[in-house]
Order: C-alpha cells, then sequence, then structure tokens
C-alpha cells in the first residue's frame, strides 16, 4: 500500500514539475524579447544574400542565424536586467520575469554572461572575426551605451538606439566576406532611418508609460506634432536610402526586380506617415499603431524583394 501511494505521488508530481519547467523557461526566453529577435534577424538574411551573390552556404546561414539570436538575446537580457526599475512603473513592461520574480536579478544577469560569451564564440568560430566583432560591439552599444545612458538621458535615444538596431546586417554581411562594402553600409541605412518612425510610433501609443517611469523619449518631451513631422521626415529618409540600393548594389544582383517593389512600398511607408501627422493636427485618437504595423510589414516585405531579387 505505500508503495502504491508513493508511485500515485510521483505520478501527480510528474505534471507539476513539467509546468514549473516550462514556466521557468519560457521567463528566460521572454527576458531575450523574442518578437524583437524576429525583427532583427529579417534584416540579417537578405544581407548575407547579397554580400553571396544568391545563396550562401546553408551552414553559415543557420550558425550566423544562430548566433546573431543569442547575441540580441544577450542585448536585451542586459536590457531587462538594467531596466527593472523602470519596467515596474510601466503598465507595458510590468509583467516581464524580473518584474514578477520569475527570474532573480542574479539569474538574469548570469544568464546575458552566458549569451554573450555563447554568441561570441559561436560566431566567431563558424563564420569570421570580424562578424563576431560586430556582435559584441553590438552588445555592449545597446547593454551600457543606450541602456544605461542615452535612453535615460537624452531625447535622442531612438536616433542612438539605431546603432545596435540595424547591427545585423553588418554582422549578416561580415559573415559571407569577412569585410564589409558600401551595399551593407546602405542596407544598415535603410534599417537604421527605419527605426524612427517604427518606434516613435510605438512611443506615441505608450507616452504616458515613458513619462510615468521619468524616461525622456521624444513623445514624453515634445509635442505629438512634432513627432509626427519626424516621422514623416524620417520615412522620407527610409525610402531615400532604400532606393539608393539599387544603383549601389547593382554589382551583387539588385535591379530592377527590387526597384520597382521597394518604390512603391516606400510610398506606403511615407503615405502612411503623412496620414499619421494628418491625423495628429486633427485630434482625436490618431492611431500611432497604424504606423507601427506599417512599418513591419515595410521592412519585411522589402527584405523579401532583396532577397527575391539577389537570387533570381
Amino acid at each position: 500500500m505505500t508503495a502504491l501511494s508513493e508511485r500515485s505521488a510521483a505520478a501527480s508530481s510528474a505534471p507539476r514539475l513539467g509546468a514549473r519547467l516550462r514556466t521557468r523557461v519560457g521567463a528566460y526566453v521572454a527576458l531575450t524579447k523574442p518578437r524583437i529577435i524576429e525583427l532583427l534577424l529579417i534584416t540579417t538574411v537578405p544581407a548575407m544574400m547579397l554580400a553571396a551573390r544568391g545563396w550562401p552556404s546553408l551552414s553559415l546561414l543557420l550558425w550566423t542565424l544562430a548566433g546573431g539570436t543569442l547575441a540580441a538575446g544577450a542585448a536585451n537580457v542586459f536590457n531587462c536586467y538594467f531596466d527593472r526599475d523602470i519596467d515596474r512603473l510601466m503598465q507595458r513592461t510590468q509583467k516581464r520575469p524580473l518584474v514578477t520574480g520569475e527570474v532573480t536579478p542574479r539569474a538574469a544577469l548570469v544568464f546575458g554572461i552566458v549569451l554573450t560569451v555563447g554568441s561570441i564564440a559561436l560566431l566567431l568560430a563558424t563564420t569570421t572575426p570580424l562578424a563576431a566583432a560586430l556582435a559584441a560591439g553590438a552588445i555592449f552599444y545597446y547593454a551600457v551605451l543606450y541602456t544605461m545612458v542615452f535612453k535615460r538621458h537624452t531625447r535622442r535615444s531612438t536616433e542612438w538606439g539605431g546603432v545596435p538596431g540595424a547591427a545585423p546586417v553588418l554582422i549578416g554581411w561580415a559573415a559571407v566576406t569577412g569585410s564589409l562594402d558600401w551595399p551593407a553600409v546602405v542596407v544598415f541605412g535603410i534599417v537604421f532611418c527605419w527605426q524612427m518612425p517604427h518606434f516613435w510610433a510605438l512611443a506615441l501609443r505608450f507616452k504616458d508609460d515613458y513619462a510615468r517611469a521619468d524616461i525622456p523619449m521624444l513623445p514624453v518631451v515634445t509635442t505629438a506634432l512634432s513627432v509626427g513631422r519626424q516621422s514623416v521626415a524620417w520615412a522620407w529618409a527610409t525610402a531615400a536610402v532604400s532606393l539608393l540600393l539599387w544603383p549601389v548594389a547593382s554589382g551583387y544582383g539588385i535591379g530592377l526586380g527590387y526597384a520597382i517593389p521597394a518604390a512603391l512600398l516606400s510610398g506606403w511607408f511615407v503615405v502612411e506617415s503623412h496620414r499619421l501627422l494628418a491625423r495628429i493636427k486633427r485630434g482625436g485618437d490618431f492611431k500611432p499603431m497604424t504606423l507601427f504595423h506599417v512599418s513591419i510589414s515595410y521592412l519585411s516585405l522589402l527584405s523579401v524583394a532583396i532577397i527575391v531579387d539577389a537570387i533570381v
């Protein structure tokens, strides 16, 4: 009877143990901000395709994406670690694992260090020293310079943060060639310029959150009208740089197959930024998340256009 009871207790505890393990793993994954990583990796692949003038080897592609995932995850974990004080004050971030206590600060810091070492070692072993160095620099820039300095002390934090946000382009290119070239710089420029309308739209939506945490994001320290005008300017800059890729990367297979979709997509992006500005001028609910979602579709489809034109 005792043995039967022990077996029953063990059987009933197994599902609970599995559930706790899934919860714990899920908490650590959440620290890496998977949705942001997905968006970053979208820009890595077209850069690699351009650099290889077609398909790079499957192993190189997979190792680069794996290393890039670990590097981006490391940067995001450090961001969560350093921002845990302000995350408690913002409704959008109050359920992050360090705020809820699912992960301790010490465990998060160790996790970030492990991901950093792992990403750099993986990229160094499977790609090129330059790709590994760029990944290390991006982690440091985002975790220390952006998170600890720019985000808390300047209204221009989005512009400063655009550098590591566009770094996957350079990492992907360097993984293939071991060097950098002008097409990589132009694609970097596209992603850099794109980030301002994208993130300012999000910041307009959560303006009160940033204000509550005393974060000087642009929508907190200036008017919505000013943010709208600057978003339009950066949308136009994104469009201009995206079209610049055509002549600069013509030797890498970029032609009308990219230029026509890029022009159409850029027009869509620019028009939507003007629509946001018009709604702001009218007053009321100006629905900034519309531009936010359009910007994601824009970058995703533009990346597809680069890939298709590079391999066709």
